[in-house]
């Protein structure tokens, strides 16, 4: 761990037990600190950043119902034989379908929305806050676009402000609006970062307050939002990209944006995914159902990718393996008729150095970005050369490993004669380049699932489990929170006028089919 990452793992603690009273879905009482609720009186913005940073990241509730039991499964990185995890079967569970959405709108947004406006520098007295600003300008948007990219359009102008403009039922706004404004917010936020300016040092968990950090942060996420739109308006998306390019993105590993977590004092410093695994020394102790995919394993072993023997824990000691998706306890046998003598032993757990307690939450990596250039090279909006810029992709993401433990580093030579034995394709730049992706952002399922969304790659096979609700195709969003149609029943009504029913099956603005 460097010591950056140290410093944030000690704030992280710190944090936690100064914030305690802000767990939840009432933030009223910082507000209630300002006579003025746009002018940072009383408040240190930098817890409300810590704050705000570790709940993005989630706890426990979002982590194994929207990442692990929907995206994961769907994405068919993972695969289980349970019911309750509903994405593996395409089968709908209304409080697991809405939990992204019952965390963010009633926690992290608000204080989200708070902090922009408390640290405005534009108000007199108040320039020096002019990062702090921006970071949270920044995170806002890394909140937002995991939101609009999960249910389409949602609340966004409107959110967040129950208590400052007495807006409790605010408009559900379209994605195309909510992308311009994002990409605006990014643009600006860049623009506004300041060397000579305060900065939230340790209380930024992701960049220790390193402003040129978080300035080609902001560029790298333009990039990931000017890319989301190449099937909707190809003009715009080339002018974003471009954009980020020209204004500096990650250019190595040490740009990563990720969270290093704790095991404790509370569970807001946990990974909520160790949480979900819970490993105890020994074995998973509150879900140990979770098998890498056959698919997952099955495209890196034809790859010889040596990332599976990292990623990859057998506890009967075997080789590799994947489950396949859509079985159930009943059903396995009908696939392995050995099923009941190991009882999924023999079946690729996932490596516990990745899902501790304490492990990182990552949100964007530079192998992620070297991936889009070359798309971008590809597309004829970059110069370059598309290759070089695969070859580093594939090799950070290779690299990047080590940020989970010493143990599961994949040393150079390795990933030489990896890149050796896959070399380059230009003729089939989409495919390979979108079969990388799916690779690299295991783990950020969030980001895993709106690629493969928005490109088509890798070629997934759905299954037709019994009952699906989704016609047996692999599910393009998640279902709204049954409350919504009668708590806010004009927004909700809005938003399934313009967008289609509020299934599984509806694709939103920038999912359109091709």
């Amino acid at each position: 761990m460097n010591k950056m990452k140290y410093l944030n793992y000690l704030t992280a603690l710190v944090v936690a037990a100064l914030l305690i009273p802000l767990n939840g879905c009432n933030t009223d009482s910082l507000s209630e600190l300002n006579e003025n609720p746009t002018v940072a009186e009383e408040i240190d913005p930098g817890f409300i950043l810590a704050y705000t940073q570790l709940q993005t990241s989630g706890e426990r509730y979002e982590n194994w119902r929207t990442q692990l039991i929907y995206q994961s499964t769907m994405m068919q990185q993972f695969a289980t034989l349970p019911t309750y995890w509903a994405g593996d079967k395409y089968l709908y569970i209304g409080s697991y379908s809405a939990a992204l959405w019952d965390r963010a709108f009633t926690g992290y947004i608000k204080d989200l929305t708070n902090l922009v406006e408390i640290t405005d520098p534009t108000v007199d007295g108040q320039e020096d806050l002019v990062n702090y600003n921006s970071i949270a300008r920044i995170w806002k948007v890394v909140a937002f676009q995991r939101i609009t990219d999960i249910y389409g359009d949602v609340p966004y102008f409107g959110a967040g402000k129950g208590f400052s403009e007495r807006d409790f039922f605010p408009t559900y706004d379209p994605q195309s609006e909510i992308y311009a404004d994002m990409l605006n917010e990014l643009e600006v936020a860049a623009g506004q970062l300041s060397a000579s300016a305060s900065t939230p040092g340790t209380q930024d968990l992701i960049y220790g307050g390193d402003v040129e950090k978080w300035r080609k942060y902001a560029y790298s996420m333009m990039l990931r939002l000017g890319l989301r739109m190449v099937k909707v308006d190809q003009a715009a998306a080339q002018e974003w990209v471009q954009k980020a390019i020209a204004g500096g993105v990650m250019d190595s590993n040490d740009d990563i944006s990720y969270i290093q977590h704790t095991d404790g004092p509370g569970g807001i410093n946990r990974n909520g995914m160790g949480e979900v695994f819970n490993w105890n020394g020994e074995r998973y102790t509150t879900d140990d159902s979770p098998r890498l995919s056959t698919t997952f394993v099955g495209w890196m072993q034809e790859h010889n990718d040596p990332r599976l023997e990292r990623l990859s824990w057998v506890v009967t000691g075997g080789p590799a393996q994947g489950m396949p998706n859509g079985y159930d306890a009943s059903t396995i046998t009908q696939y392995d008729p050995t099923y009941e003598e190991h009882n999924g032993d023999a079946y690729s757990r996932i490596n516990p150095m990745f899902v501790l307690k304490e492990s990182p939450m990552v949100f964007q990596t530079y192998a992620e970005v070297e991936f889009m250039i070359a798309e971008a090279i590809e597309r004829g909006w970059a110069t370059g050369n598309a290759a070089d810029h695969y070859n580093a992709g594939v090799r950070a993401a290779m690299q990047m490993y080590s940020i989970y433990d010493a143990s599961v580093e994949v040393p150079s030579a390795e990933i030489d004669a990896y890149l050796a034995a896959n070399p380059y394709d230009s003729a089939n730049w989409a495919q390979q380049i979108g079969e990388q992706y799916w690779a690299a952002t295991f783990l950020n399922f969030y980001e895993v699932y709106a690629n493969w969304r928005r490109t088509g790659y890798p070629q997934l096979t759905p299954v037709d489990y019994p009952g699906n609700q989704s016609n047996g195709t692999i599910p393009r969003r998640l279902i709204y929170p049954t409350s919504e149609a009668s708590n806010n029943p004009e927004g909700y009504n809005s938003a399934i006028n313009r967008q289609g029913p509020d299934e599984f099956t509806t694709r939103f603005w920038w999912d359109v089919a091709q």
